[in-house]
Parts: structure tokens; sequence; C-alpha cells
């Protein structure tokens, strides 16, 4: 899931304070799990900006933000409402705002939130890191548990040394992830796993912006 949260308010009307009139997207799956572009969040949004004197010229929670012919199609169903606006609030991921300013090409469209990264939904509100996308995954020999994200020096070939009771010395409030490597290992009687060593990570995998099309 790509973990977003609310930019401040003060830095969403600063970047509207030329705009009047405005329309608002969501996102039906990430941005609703996080609580920040569901049906509920565009609705606070609409009533928060209606306070300081804008005029919402309509809604929708687009299923998804990221897909690009769903964003056509339902943004053609709210195409007088979208014409009326000057421009376009969208309370979704950074992709999602991506999506919908390539199929409004002529109105501008700014985010409503900060996208802080891909990351697994523990309890409502709380959301931890789990994935940096890198193009080539390490789960299959390091238990399901990737040394890529959860080691902060992301170290492939064990544990840097540093650690004081199983935390990182970096970031002192997270478990040491070749511990919990090991330990993984250790249960699932795999530890012969952490033998082999693993080259440098081939960055080159995570190159930007990537592209994926059908294999002929």
């Amino acid at each position: 899931m790509i973990i977003t949260k609310q930019k401040p308010m003060e830095e969403i009307l600063e970047n509207l304070k030329d705009i009047q009139k405005i329309y608002l997207t969501g996102c039906s799956l990430c941005a609703t799990s996080c609580m920040t572009g569901g049906e509920k969040e565009l609705i606070k949004m609409k009533e928060d900006l209606e306070k300081q004197g804008k005029k919402i010229t309509g809604y929708t929670v687009l299923d998804p933000s990221c897909n690009k012919l769903q964003v056509k199609s339902a943004l053609k169903k709210q195409k007088e409402a979208v014409e009326e606006a000057q421009a376009v609030l969208s309370l979704a991921c950074g992709d999602g705002v991506q999506t919908v300013a390539g199929v409004l090409q002529e109105k501008p469209v700014y985010p409503a939130n900060d996208t802080l990264f891909i990351g697994e939904v523990e309890r409502i509100g709380h959301f931890t890191e789990a994935c940096r996308a890198c193009g080539e995954c390490e789960l299959a020999w390091t238990g399901g548990i990737c040394p890529v994200t959860k080691c902060a020096k992301g170290l492939l070939n064990g544990p840097c040394g540093g650690a004081k009771n199983g935390k990182c010395e970096l970031t002192p409030e997270n478990d040491c992830a070749w511990i919990l490597i090991y330990q993984k290992l250790q249960k699932l009687g795999q530890t012969d796993k952490l033998l082999q060593i693993k080259p440098p990570k081939d960055h080159s995998k995570a190159y930007h912006p990537r592209k994926i099309t059908p294999q002929k």
C-alpha cells in the first residue's frame, strides 16, 4: 500500500491562494485506507475550504486514482463540475495526482497529501515501511524480511556490528533488521542461506521512471 499523510492546511491554502473554484478528487484504495482521501476526507476538505471562502464545484472518489482509464471515465461523468473549477485538489498519492494531471492537461492539479512510502497497515492509523521497490526482490533468502528497507544501511551481507540490545545504531527505536532475519531463518531452518556472499546491489534496476509493457 502507498502510505500518505495530508499536507498542512497552511500549505494547501498557499498553493490555492489564487484559486477560487476547486474540484476535489480522492482515491478508493490506498488513500482511503490511510484516511487521507476517502469520501469522509473529501467532505471534510470541502468544509474546510468553504470556510476559507473557496467554492467546491464537486468531488469524487476515483476508483482508483492511479488508473488512467478509470480516471478519464469518472471525470468525464463530472465534466460540468470539473470544467467550472479553476483547479483540482487531489487527495491521493503522488501517482494519483500525476494521473489526474495527465488526464486534465489544461487544468492545474494540486496535491493535498505527501506520499511517504510503500508499507503495511498494522492497525488503523499505524503504518510501517516495508518495500522500497528496488527492482530486485531479496525476500526469498531473508525469511520475508527486507534488508534493503528494514536495515537503515541497506546491508545485504549481515549486520554492521553496531546494534545494541537488538536495536539499530542509527535509529534506536527500530529493531536491527539482520537480527530479525537471522531469528526468522533460524525458525525456518534456513540459516544456511546466510552463507552465500551477496554481490553489491544493482541499483540500475531501480532506475526512474520505470515502465512495464506486455511481453510479446
